[in-house]
């Protein structure tokens, strides 16, 4: 017995020395668990829908090794931290709107700027035009890559009365997203709030507001239709095209695989047809709530359109030139991208 146990402990040892010595067996790794995060309701708004389609697609085509755990109503990062959070690598990834990071990176101010796209065609052109080219780089410069492309477009909805051109707005308190509508909405005579789209119910409630522009399909997720009386909707013509992208931190991103960063890219860009038939039904169907709820519902023609571009020209186009590095450059850049 005793040779048996000192023959067992010999064979212990000389494995164990064999593991020093050459390394232990591996061990398969398991998944890497990406968290995406964004401000919007779950399952009702389209963008947590994208987010869901590409974690469950990605996991797919992965087969495992990659898994997501998502966060809508803004539950793991308030609405305006998440960018920093990717930049930073502490979050994976997010359904995010671009122009509120604008603060930080005031070229992103572009990304909503009043009257510049005149339709979906032109924004989704974007892509694969200068324009777009430059904004991939200047996202991965700081920290960030653009996965899928999301435009949306939207309208202003109203306690008082209907607004469809500039002079609307004098003496109102309004919400416009993002510093370039907000510059455009204040020479037009409106006192400015600023606030996370998903603050727009209490914000109007309360009466800090009079007027919020934000996408379709915010003026439906956030409920808006039960404190408006009026709505000015993007059916006809809008200034108001925000990008909400899918972007990941650059920090994840490098942390992939060559196969599995072709993936992440194939899935981000397949969602972008999804994106663009949401974001049109969204359109329609806000209308078709609002009148359903007792509001008023108006939309812009080609002239009240013109009225804002003017309007837009004078004062966030010339800030956007003036304050910009690079930043008349890069408006002949975004106004050269085709709108057919």
């Amino acid at each position: 017995m005793m040779n048996k146990n000192f023959r067992c402990l010999i064979l212990a040892a000389m494995l164990g020395g064999y593991a020093t010595l050459f390394g232990a067996p591996a061990v398969a790794a398991g998944p890497m668990v990406l968290k995406i995060s964004h401000q919007f309701p779950a399952n009702t708004d389209f963008r947590d829908q994208v987010a869901r389609k590409f974690a469950a697609e990605v996991e797919k085509r992965t087969n495992g090794a990659l898994k997501f755990q998502i966060y809508p109503g803004s539950s793991l990062f308030k609405a305006k931290q998440q960018f920093d959070a990717m930049a930073s690598g502490s979050l994976d990834m997010s359904v995010y709107p671009l122009a509120y990071s604008a603060g930080k990176l005031p070229a992103a101010n572009i990304t909503l700027m009043p009257a510049l796209i005149r339709n979906y065609k032109q924004a989704y052109n974007w892509e694969n035009a200068p324009i777009g080219k430059w904004l991939g780089k200047y996202l991965q410069d700081h920290g960030v890559v653009l996965i899928s492309w999301i435009w949306q477009a939207g309208g202003v909805a109203s306690r008082d009365k209907a607004i469809l051109v500039p002079d609307d707005v004098k003496g109102l308190k309004v919400r416009g997203a993002g510093k370039m509508m907000d510059l455009m909405l204040q020479s037009a005579g409106g006192a400015i709030a600023s606030f996370p789209s998903n603050e727009s119910y209490n914000a109007m409630q309360s009466g800090v507001v009079d007027a919020i522009w934000t996408s379709s399909a915010s003026l439906m997720s956030f409920r808006m239709n039960e404190v408006a009386k009026f709505i000015t909707t993007a059916q006809d013509h809008t200034f108001w095209y925000m990008f909400e992208p899918l972007l990941m931190s650059k920090a994840t991103y490098d942390k992939l695989t060559p196969k599995e960063q072709k993936i992440v890219m194939e899935v981000g860009h397949s969602l972008q047809e999804f994106s663009l038939e949401s974001c049109k039904k969204d359109d329609t169907k806000v209308a078709q709530l609002y009148a359903k709820s007792g509001d008023k519902v108006s939309t812009m023609d080609q002239k009240q359109f013109d009225l804002w571009k003017a309007a837009a020209e004078k004062s966030a186009y010339k800030n956007f030139s003036g304050h910009v590095k690079n930043g008349a450059k890069l408006l002949k850049m975004a106004e050269a991208v085709p709108a057919q």
